[in-house]
């Protein structure tokens, strides 16, 4: 028991040595961290020196929006990937050399199987310390024939990983359309807000004195103070709509929260590019450039050379090899020579793997071609929509144009009214909100519209951005890039519809 304690005890300590404990980062390392993060999500930047348009709005997303960048980085990950498994197909050139050595010389003796008797003296013929080395070059046919598979499968990777990255720039360009109008409208309008809600606050404060006062029935004044607490609900409801437009546009062009920036504001219109496309092309163009289409397409490629390389893994290996040695030991005839040969080998359980291998198969392809028929129906019904939708929006954009138009002629008469002393401030500050909420629906209807539009070509799969934009030109290049492409497409459609 005694001797067994020692040989336990240093069990025990060497068992405990290599055990691994969980090992959460410190206060001090998640302080740097966070702080390094903070400092690089905007760094490196171009800096925000003049009014911003819509083409540079999409200009700086499609620049430094960072779910972009990650796709970018996603589909220099993939190119980087195929590079290395290109570097399979090549034969194996390995490199060895060693050293050996021993106390006493490793020696021998014969015996003769005739007489049993001892038929040599014992002799050596290796020195007690050597060096060895050699280069081998080897080439395994199969390696190199499912190298070849994975490869092709690779390249397939990346091209999925451009259309993600198209998906991705057509998404954040939309909403980028969509944030952009109606931060528009909150740089029209929240000055206004702020200014009509100090005024009803004002006459809301009167109204309670003079009734406090009793210098006005109870009545009266209770009806007058709720239509103002109406407004002035109606008022912040708005504001809260619109102050978080310039934040969203901002968080879309990777700004960091708080940014100080102004945007240009173009003139109103509710003037839209005409849209004369047939339905029917609209959809057939939708299942020829749309990305998720497209990815299936690809991994049903991808799946299919599984069927390949299940044939590969079958097949016997065959491997060539041809090296080039040297050994320091004198006792050699021949220090250095080359060696050269072949070798065979079969798995033969892999035939009986094969089966399985081709039904897995199968199946995973019926399911990525069940997947492509649901998706087809989906962007089918996508595209109906987005017709749909835009001929909609474009309508209430009129109906919102026209009722703008009639409520500041309401508001002239009321303010003429109200000069004379006919109309009272009540009814003004009333229709002054009427106004003000005509202004925003208009706005956001235009918003809704303008992203509508996007949203047609989108649908459709085609590309909101030129197809050479990388995301790594300047914002001045990208954005006369996008201008260009959108004024053609505009300009397009008009002479289509003539």
């Amino acid at each position: 028991m005694n001797q067994r304690s020692p040989l336990l005890g240093a069990s025990i300590l060497l068992l405990s040595g290599c055990a691994t404990v969980p090992e959460p980062f410190t206060p001090i390392e998640l302080n740097e961290a966070a702080s390094r993060n903070f400092a690089e999500v905007d760094a490196e930047q171009e800096p925000v020196t003049a009014p911003i348009d819509l083409y540079e709005a999409m200009a700086r997303a499609l620049k430094y929006n960072l779910d972009y960048k990650v796709e970018l980085m996603e589909m220099a990950l993939r190119e980087r990937e195929l590079d290395l498994q290109r570097y399979d197909m090549l034969p194996q050139l390995v490199a060895n050399a060693g050293y050996a050595g021993r106390n006493n010389f490793s020696g021998a003796s014969s015996l003769s199987l005739i007489t049993q008797q001892q038929s040599l003296e014992p002799s050596t013929s290796q020195e007690r310390d050597l060096f060895t080395a050699d280069l081998t070059l080897s080439w395994d046919v199969l390696d190199f024939g499912l190298s070849y598979v994975r490869a092709k499968q690779g390249a397939d990777e990346i091209l999925i990983s451009q259309e993600r990255r198209r998906k991705v720039a057509n998404r954040v360009i939309e909403d980028v359309r969509s944030s952009y109008w109606r931060a528009v409208s909150a740089e029209r309008l929240l000055t206004k807000l702020q200014e009509l809600e100090s005024s009803v606050t004002t006459t809301l404060e009167n109204s309670e004195r003079l009734s406090e006062r009793r210098l006005s029935a109870p009545l009266t004044a209770l009806t007058y103070q709720r239509e103002l607490l109406q407004i002035q609900s109606q008022i912040r409801k708005l504001q809260r709509e619109l102050v978080v437009a310039k934040s969203q546009l901002a968080a879309l062009m990777n700004l960091r929260p708080g940014t100080e920036f102004g945007l240009a504001l173009p003139d109103r219109t509710n003037q839209l590019p005409a849209v004369r496309y047939d339905g029917e092309d609209m959809m057939m163009t939708a299942l020829l450039n749309r990305a998720e289409l497209r990815e299936v397409s690809y991994r049903q490629r991808i799946n299919a050379r599984e069927i390949d390389a299940a044939l590969l893994s079958a097949l016997p290996s065959f491997r060539g090899v041809l090296g080039v040695n040297i050994d320091s030991n004198d006792f050699l005839f021949n220090n250095d020579w080359v060696n050269y040969g072949a070798r065979a080998s079969w798995n033969v359980l892999n035939l009986f793997r094969l089966p399985a291998q081709k039904r897995a198969v199968r199946a995973q392809g019926d399911l990525l071609q069940q997947r492509e028929l649901a998706l087809t129906m989906a962007v089918v019904t996508q595209v109906h929509v987005a017709r749909a939708r835009f001929g909609h929006l474009s309508d209430e954009l009129e109906t919102a144009s026209r009722q703008m138009n009639v409520q500041d002629k309401i508001l002239d008469q009321i303010r003429a009214g109200h000069t004379t002393g006919v109309m009272s401030r009540q009814t003004l500050l009333r229709e002054e909100m009427n106004t003000l909420v005509a202004e925003v629906q208009y706005d956001i209807a235009y918003a809704e519209a303008q992203n509508a539009y996007a949203n047609l070509f989108a649908s459709m799969g085609i590309d909101e951005f030129s197809p050479e934009v990388t995301g790594q030109e300047d914002v001045a290049t990208l954005r006369a890039s996008l201008a260009k492409l959108w004024q053609e497409r505009e300009a397009a459609v008009r002479l289509s519809g003539q």
